[in-house]
C-alpha cells in the first residue's frame, strides 16, 4: 500500500552508516520544513550511486529550504558504511534489512524487472513534513534526474 499526500507517514527508527540511529519524529522535530525519506535497492549499484550523488550535490539546497534526507536500503551497515566513504555522502543512510519500513512506506513489493514481475525495493522518494504528514509520494521514480524533478516538486 503506497502513501499518498496528506496521509500520516508511519514513525521509524534504524540504525545508519557511522553507527549513528535515524528516527523520523526526531529528525522531524530538528528540521525546519521536513525530511526527504528516498528508499533504494542496493548501495554501490550504478543507479543507486547516481541517485546518492544527486541527492548529496543537492544536499545544501535542500538543508537550505529546510529539508533534511535520508537514504534507507535493505543494505547490511558495513556496505552502507563503505558506500558513504566512497561517494562522500554526508547525510544518513539507513538500514532496513527486514525491509518492514519499505513495506509501511509502500517501497517495497511488485516491480516489474526487465518486463518480469518481481518482487523488491521499488525506488521511491516520501516526503514528510513537520506534521508528519506526506507533502510528496514519488513511487518507481527513475535515478537520473530524479532529485531535480523532486526539487521542482517541491519548489526550489
Amino acid at each position: 500500500m503506497r502513501l499518498e499526500v496528506g496521509q500520516l507517514a508511519p514513525d521509524f527508527t534504524l540504525e545508519c552508516a557511522g553507527g549513528e540511529t535515524f528516527q523520523l519524529k526526531t529528525e522531524l522535530e530538528n528540521s525546519e520544513n521536513g525530511v526527504i525519506v528516498y528508499f533504494y535497492p542496493r548501495a554501490n549499484t550504478p543507479g543507486c550511486t547516481t541517485e546518492a550523488c544527486d541527492f548529496r550535490d543537492s544536499l545544501a539546497s535542500l538543508q537550505g529550504a529546510g529539508y533534511e534526507v535520508v537514504g534507507v536500503s535493505p543494505d547490511k551497515i558495513s556496505a552502507l558504511d563503505k558506500f558513504a566513504e566512497k561517494q562522500s555522502l554526508s547525510f544518513p543512510l539507513a538500514s532496513d534489512p527486514d525491509k518492514e519500513v519499505m513495506k509501511k512506506f509502500g517501497a517495497f513489493g511488485e516491480k516489474k524487472n526487465y518486463g518480469k514481475v518481481v518482487r523488491g525495493v521499488i525506488r521511491s522518494t516520501v516526503v514528510v513534513g513537520k506534521d508528519q504528514k506526506v507533502k510528496v509520494a514519488m513511487y518507481n521514480v527513475r535515478a537520473k534526474g530524479h532529485v531535480g524533478r523532486l526539487r521542482k516538486e517541491l519548489g526550489l
